[in-house]
């Protein structure tokens, strides 16, 4: 829940009442070990929230994040521990690395804080790690600003590794990069999650980058779960209109001729959200209990989909 209302004294003057933003609501999913576990949707569906969350850098006002059967956002020695197996991802490069400092300094410092060096020189390892992401060690003598996008997130991804996590939260790793580098950045990520047996929440607007990564995929719209699937049977049948509209909205390019939905209308403003079902307004199927009564995610057919439509056998 943020607080979005304007300024007191603005509030004052103008009568205004505060105004709250739920930005995530009743989402719940479990990632199981060495999977990718994707979460899509338009811009303002909560995604960002959601990443933030179950790292701990936003505390959640209800419900829990449990990793490894450890509750997120409790300090505890456990907690601490789990620190050192769980990092994240940002998704700009040039404001998530620290411009005055050298890149093995950046490097060095999460093996400094979690004692990974055990006997071994921190110079050796950082060279080691900057490898292993495709960079030269010479590299870890140079500031940020002397890299390009990709080296960038090169050199993030090498900072996440450099605690020897278990689990990545990857917080739209590609979108400020160009489509080239994305693909080599992506190849990263899927080698380092086989080399090193990863599990990766993997948030991202582009269903092309998703469907490259994700072993299953939950679909968001307005901070509730639509539809959550196996990453080939969301691709190949869609449950949820919504999913069905973002799926028609990237580019056929083996010219199969298949049926589209076409994109309608705008994501609702999460201050005021529609009643019933939040897809509704924009809804092809929607009809009077759509409008009334907010759907519960239900199995359909090898994923979930909160849709009464679907449920009806109407979708």
């Amino acid at each position: 829940m943020f607080d979005v209302s304007a300024p007191w004294l603005d509030r004052v003057v103008n009568f205004q009442k505060k105004q709250l933003l739920q930005a995530v609501s009743d989402v719940s999913f479990e990632i199981r070990h060495g999977e990718t576990f994707a979460l899509v949707g338009e811009s303002g569906s909560g995604k960002s929230t959601i990443a933030k969350i179950v790292v701990g850098l936003l505390s959640a006002t209800r419900g829990e994040v449990v990793v490894e059967g450890v509750p997120v956002g409790r300090d505890s020695a456990a907690l601490r521990q789990l620190r050192r197996r769980m990092q994240m991802i940002f998704q700009d490069p040039y404001a998530s690395l620290n411009p005055r400092m050298r890149v093995d300094r950046i490097i060095a410092e999460p093996i400094r804080a979690f004692g990974r060096a055990k006997g071994r020189s921190v110079p050796e390892l950082v060279a080691e790690i900057l490898t292993g992401v495709g960079l030269d060690p010479r590299d870890g003598q140079k500031f940020p600003h002397e890299f390009s996008g990709g080296q960038r997130q090169r050199i993030c991804i090498a900072r996440a590794m450099a605690s020897s996590p278990t689990f990545l939260v990857c917080d739209e790793p590609t979108s400020a990069l160009d489509v080239s580098v994305q693909a080599q950045i992506l190849n990263l990520m899927r080698d380092l999650q086989d080399a090193e047996d990863l599990t990766y929440l993997f948030i991202s607007h582009d269903l092309a980058v998703v469907r490259h990564m994700a072993t299953r995929i939950g679909v968001l719209y307005l901070g509730r779960l639509a539809e959550v699937a196996p990453a080939k049977g969301l691709f190949e049948t869609p449950r949820h209109p919504y999913t069905q509209m973002l799926l028609g909205a990237v580019p056929d390019l083996d010219m199969s001729g298949r049926e589209r939905v076409p994109v309608v209308g705008e994501i609702a403003n999460p201050i005021s959200p529609p009643p019933g079902c939040a897809f509704h307004p924009r809804c092809p199927l929607a009809n009077e209990r759509c409008r009334v009564e907010r759907p519960e995610l239900l199995a359909a057919g090898p994923g979930m989909a909160a849709c009464h439509a679907v449920e009806e056998g109407r979708a």
